[in-house]
């Protein structure tokens, strides 16, 4: 009787779970270690990257949609916004941007073809096309107007319809994403253009690779932005302004706060003048002189880079 307890026991202290105590499971394993993973854990992709939204961190997938939403609700206010925000400033940046590339055909060349990325509602590529006329006597030079936001470039539609260049043919409307241009040829582009846009991509390397690749040898690059301001006293004064009126002008204005504190924040995101010329040359351009020149101390900046004569 005794020989049948103690069998019976022993059966059931085999049968108890290896792990019956929380505590004991825990103590099998380091603190340096980790119970192993199962294979489908250890094949698992990694963790999509984050970006920057603003002043929020977002998925890299989503940020795209997001600036989308930004700019579609801001696209029939925004020239007049601008206006508001600037005092006007912009419109003489854009200008002098424009002028400092000369676009159009020079005596025995040919027409140029000109890339105007995040153009949105088409400011620097009516001005484009109205300098290639007025200064070089060139009416066969073309630009084509890209933004990966349809609502802009219906905005910009309507007003080349109305000052006369939708009859042309030298201005086309294009949806297409800065980072693939999937639509455009390799060294098919003799200018390639992006006014205040580059800071809503959400990979800007990825962009800058493929303006190289639309571009001809020896064609330009050029991103008039807004950037750093140099002197300290301003800056102060310039991000008092920037995140208390500009916000609230959206409200009073476009009925939009929150889209115009994204585009405040979005400033502040961007690197410095030095940082981002630096991003051109590493994506294969020859910086132009130091790589950028500052307007208004700094409130804005060109860049310009040269795509290489020897690059394929």
């Amino acid at each position: 009787m005794a020989a049948r307890l103690l069998i019976r026991r022993a059966a059931i202290s085999a049968a108890r779970p290896v792990f019956a105590s929380p505590f004991r499971a825990a103590c099998l394993y380091s603190t340096a270690e980790k119970p192993p993973s199962s294979a489908a854990a250890a094949q698992s992709p990694p963790s999509e990257p984050d970006t920057h939204f603003g002043f929020q961190t977002v998925k890299e997938s989503l940020k795209a949609g997001k600036v989308a939403e930004v700019f579609s609700s801001v696209a029939s206010s925004y020239d007049v916004m601008n206006d508001a925000m600037s005092f006007g400033i912009h419109r003489l940046w854009k200008d002098y941007f424009v002028r400092s590339l000369n676009p159009g055909r020079n005596p025995g060349g040919q027409p140029m073809s000109i890339l105007d990325v995040a153009g949105g509602t088409g400011d620097i590529a009516f001005r484009m096309l109205d300098h290639a006329e007025k200064i070089n006597a060139d009416r066969e030079t073309s630009v084509i107007c890209a933004d990966i936001n349809a609502d802009m470039l219906r905005e910009g539609e309507k007003r080349a319809l109305e000052q006369g260049y939708m009859s042309t043919n030298r201005i086309s409307f294009r949806v297409e994403n800065a980072e693939t241009l999937d639509s455009v040829p390799d060294n098919s582009i003799d200018l390639y253009t992006i006014s205040f846009g580059i800071r809503n991509v959400t990979r800007i390397p990825m962009a800058l690779a493929a303006a190289h690749r639309v571009l001809k040898p020896g064609g330009v690059f050029a991103c008039l932005e807004f950037s750093k301001v140099s002197l300290a006293p301003l800056d102060t004064i310039y991000q008092q302004y920037s995140f208390s009126v500009i916000p609230l002008m959206g409200q009073l204005i476009a009925g939009d706060r929150d889209s115009y504190q994204y585009l405040v924040e979005s400033i502040k995101n961007f690197p410095s003048q030095e940082q981002f010329a630096q991003m051109v040359k590493e994506a294969g351009f020859m910086n132009v002189g130091k790589g950028y020149e500052e307007l208004t101390f700094g409130v804005a900046s060109i860049w310009k880079g040269v795509k290489p004569l020897d690059s394929k």
